[in-house]
């Protein structure tokens, strides 16, 4: 008797261990386990002018150059990553920062063509001028090949940029009104500084810290993230840079008002050449209080006849 008793508690016992580690495995499908598959190189494109890309002829270079940081499946996980501050930046995601584009939306490949060329400034990303152009197409073809975005998304339409205006002393009043009344200063500062009250807390799409720019650390050579230019100023705050806690601005800002705050932002850059410093020191470096000089609305018409319809 005891020995039957024994048998089927021991039975039940089994059956209850079976079940606690079967049920997990019911619960999450087992992963496919052992090492990564190969990349696929897919037939990917990229056209600059009269230049046509080609993933495949781009595999080599990409390893060569690139994987160190980048990841060999471009998701920012290089061997040389762990050491990068800012990280580099994740294809898989195909979220770029530097773009002609509107927020949102994928850079088209002259974009990428030129931030390959231009490099990065206060990060790692070196400038690769040593690249051909059919070098640098070819990459821009291969980054493609990491994301599913790029095979069911076309490319955003580039921004219009109206021509700049005249710099003046007025350009720079409202382009400071605008700076404070989109809270600029919140990130950058009330100088430029990048030492706003929210630069602190600042971070990424990844949640990895990230700093606001320092206007004021620049001098002549001085470049931003995305370019150096007038015209490249102007395409980061009406663009954005996605991926960052920095906005577009597109639908606040008018286009023609845009630049405005490209002129005040341009004084920021205390040590810098420039026009709107030169502007800027003609007044005795003082920037008068913003007026705003566009006409009121016409008043509507009124309307002189009685009450009783007579003339």
């Amino acid at each position: 008797m005891r020995f039957v008793v024994a048998s089927l508690f021991t039975a039940i016992l089994g059956l209850i261990l079976a079940t606690a580690f079967v049920t997990p495995a019911s619960a999450q499908e087992a992963p496919n386990v052992g090492p990564k598959p190969p990349v696929v190189v897919k037939p990917m494109e990229s056209h600059i002018g009269n230049i046509t890309g080609h993933a495949a002829a781009a595999k080599s270079d990409y390893k060569r150059y690139c994987a160190g940081c980048h990841g060999n499946y471009g998701d920012s996980n290089g061997e040389n990553a762990v050491w990068l501050d800012p990280k580099p930046r994740d294809f898989t995601i195909a979220t770029f920062k530097c773009r002609s584009t509107l927020t949102g939306t994928l850079p088209t490949d002259e974009d990428l063509f030129k931030n390959i060329g231009r490099g990065f400034t206060n990060s790692n990303m070196p400038i690769w001028n040593t690249f051909t152009k059919q070098q640098r197409a070819d990459l821009v073809a291969y980054i493609k090949i990491f994301s599913p975005r790029w095979e069911r998304e076309k490319a955003g339409d580039p921004i219009k940029i109206p021509a700049e205006p005249p710099v003046t002393i007025d350009s720079i009043a409202h382009g400071k009104a605008l700076f404070t009344k989109l809270e600029c200063w919140k990130c950058h500062g009330s100088h430029g500084e990048g030492d706003g009250p929210s630069a602190a807390t600042l971070t990424d799409s990844k949640d990895n810290p990230i700093r606001p720019y320092d206007f004021a650390a620049g001098k002549n050579d001085s470049r931003f993230k995305c370019g150096n230019t007038n015209e490249d100023l102007y395409k980061i705050f009406m663009t954005g840079l996605d991926g960052t806690p920095m906005p577009s601005f597109a639908d606040v800002i008018q286009p023609n008002d845009a630049w405005d705050l490209v002129h005040f932002l341009r004084t920021l850059q205390v040590k810098r050449h420039s026009k709107e410093n030169e502007v800027l020191s003609a007044a005795h470096g003082v920037i008068p209080p913003y007026v705003d000089k566009t006409p009121a609305p016409a008043a509507a018409p009124t309307d002189n006849k009685s009450p009783g319809g007579g003339n």
